[in-house]
């Protein structure tokens, strides 16, 4: 076990050197680890710039340095090699910080912990979400829905408008207002309808969201711009991010490890919509855009495969309409294919547009940036209603997965803005890692002064076994890849104060066997069996504290909680397991035992 600590323990000390990772910037660019590891390898040659080693995972390529010159000349050399056209980059290349420890190591997955932001550096982001946005785009999408519902029912209307926080939906008499108002109960709970008459012509049916139907649509918002942070952080490539909600409308990002703010900010404030539009299939039309000149209502993209398309500008769906994208197959030709759920309003306008677009084709587009690209462009083959939709053809079952993830992943629910703005740099963070590791260390030497000094060698074994405790513990958060901060040091340094009471408690009572007059041989089993009950009784009490501020706390008292519920476990396997090895092994192989080396053991007087 101790050699398995040992192990494990180890990355930690070779510390992190500097790194540049390539990721894709655009949702519909697939990396293939192979070729750009290639394509960087020969970046860094043509150069002149020496590497220690290029690392490849499913989404992202790094090259490790050994010094930040050559990290900040590789950078250059990448970015000039992937993205020719600064303006319209198709790679994201970062500044990062990998592991140093040897491949062998990492290989029996022996990583290193990760650092928490107050001690590796980085930065930290508050974002604040624009609730009134999320509350406009949901009465304009609102809006549109009723004018479906209304033409649906067969409800002659005046006009229907959003102004303000309502929707006005205006009526020739009365008689149709009242059956506009029963068609919208019917179909939906989350409005609130009053009537308001502002003449004898113009009669109104003004719509506003429930109280309860606000508060969903806020939790929504919140939820989805947390999920879609994490889908953009992934291509900063940072180990341990922490995204989280604070308060009503705001986010807290920190990113810990990240050199390259820039970068960073770019990358969250990144706003993306997803719309479906018709494709333009008027003969000569494609031609005409071609030669430079672009009909009216159309824009021009380029589809997966190379070849271009011409589309209407006019959006049909937007993301908000959809519900769950998952991949799977077509029933009958069993080639990969995507299957969308449209919420109720969506599966509505879906079924309208494609029966009358049947043999036309429908163009799905991720617009991010101002720039919109085509996820993929299917031919209509027959009215789709009920919600369920299906693309298909020509997609790989990797295209498959990846056309879901892109729709899944959708777009920001409501704009965001940065309101708050804080970076760690690395040689705060290392100060901090220092002054927190010479507590650790001096905490230690003066418990193992003490007790070297009280106990004599069996405070020698005490002091072994407090080491080993402190080896298992990082091994532990080293396995488990826990974020280490400066709480987590913390607990660390009262862990081993907690710790090293086992042993008091141990050698105590072996003292008190002594006095009694017991043999030393059977002072030590004593002391080591009946010590077990209140050791296990005041660890299991110290635990559901620590399991407390585990289950209830956030942040930084869950750090701490953390690593002091891991240091309770180590500390019971060290003091009973570890200090008895030890003592065995000195007095076990002894047919007669004279003496202890356990200090004075004061008998009580005659």
């Amino acid at each position: 076990m101790l050699v398995w600590g040992l192990i494990y323990t180890l990355p930690n000390l070779y510390g992190e050197v500097p790194a540049v990772q390539v990721s894709s910037a655009k949702a519909t660019l697939k990396l293939d680890p192979g070729t750009v590891s290639e394509r960087m390898a020969g970046a860094l040659k043509e150069a002149g710039i020496e590497h220690e080693g290029i690392f490849a995972d499913l989404n992202t390529v790094r090259a490790r340095f050994l010094s930040t010159d050559e990290q900040l000349r590789a950078k250059d050399a990448i970015e000039r090699a992937f993205n020719p056209d600064a303006a319209d980059p198709s790679y994201v290349v970062a500044l990062n910080l990998l592991s140093a420890s040897p491949a062998w190591l990492s290989s029996i997955h022996a990583l290193p912990m990760y650092l928490g932001l107050d001690l590796r550096g980085g930065v930290h982001f508050l974002l604040q979400v624009d609730m009134p946005g999320a509350l406009t785009k949901r009465l304009d999408s609102t809006t549109g829905d009723l004018r479906t519902l209304m033409r649906d029912k067969n409800v002659r209307h005046a006009g229907i408008t959003r102004e303000g926080t309502t929707v006005v939906v205006r009526f020739r008499d009365a008689e149709q207002r009242e059956a506009g108002r029963q068609a919208i109960q019917n179909s939906t709970a989350d409005l609130q309808l009053a009537n308001r008459d502002d003449g004898s012509e113009d009669f109104k049916l003004i719509a506003t969201l429930t109280a309860q139907a606000q508060q969903t649509m806020r939790d929504f918002a919140l939820k989805q711009n947390i999920t879609t942070l994490h889908n953009r952080i992934n291509e900063l490539g940072v180990a341990e991010p922490v995204i989280q909600q604070q308060g009503v409308d705001r986010i807290v990002v920190q990113l810990p490890g990240v050199q390259d703010v820039a970068k960073a900010k770019d990358i969250l404030g990144r706003t993306a919509t997803l719309e479906v539009r018709m494709v333009d299939d008027t003969p000569g039309q494609l031609e005409q855009a071609l030669s430079g000149s672009i009909p009216f209502g159309t824009e021009l993209y380029t589809e997966r495969g190379g070849s271009p398309l011409l589309v209407k500008k006019q959006v049909v769906l937007t993301g908000d309409r959809l519900t769950d994208a998952q991949p799977g197959f077509d029933g009958q030709t069993n080639e990969a294919a995507v299957h969308l759920t449209l919420d109720a309003a969506g599966a509505r306008i879906f079924r309208d547009v494609t029966r009358e677009s049947v043999g036309k084709r429908m163009a799905i587009l991720l617009i991010e940036k101002g720039k919109g690209e085509v996820v993929t462009a299917p031919v209509i083959r027959s009215e789709i209603g009920g919600g369920r939709v299906q693309i298909s053809g020509r997609m790989t079952t990797t295209e498959a997965n990846d056309v879901a993830l892109l729709l899944r992943a959708g777009s920001l629910a409501a704009p965001m803005e940065i309101i708050e703005e804080r970076t760690v740099g690395p040689s705060l963070g290392a100060e901090n890692i220092q002054k927190g590791f010479n507590s650790t260390l001096w905490g230690f030497i003066a418990i193992a002064v003490f007790m070297c000094a009280y106990y004599m060698l069996f405070g020698v074994v005490s002091s072994i076994a407090l080491a080993a405790n402190l080896l298992l513990l990082l091994a532990l958060l080293s396995l488990l890849q826990a974020t280490l901060t400066l709480p987590g040091i913390a607990a660390m340094a009262l862990t081993l104060g907690m710790a090293i009471d086992a042993n008091v408690l141990i050698n105590e009572r072996i003292r008190e066997e002594l006095r009694n007059g017991s043999s030393p041989q059977a002072a030590i089993a004593a002391g080591y069996d009946r010590a077990w009950d209140t050791i296990l009784d005041s660890n299991v009490t110290t635990l559901i504290a620590g399991i407390a501020l585990l289950v209830f706390g956030s942040g930084p008292v869950r750090g701490f909680a953390v690593v002091h519920c891991l240091g309770i476990l180590t500390s019971m396997f060290s003091a009973i397991l570890v200090s008895r090895m030890l003592i065995n092994f000195i007095y076990g192989r002894r047919r007669k035992v004279d003496a202890l080396s356990i200090g004075q053991v004061w008998k009580p007087s005659k």
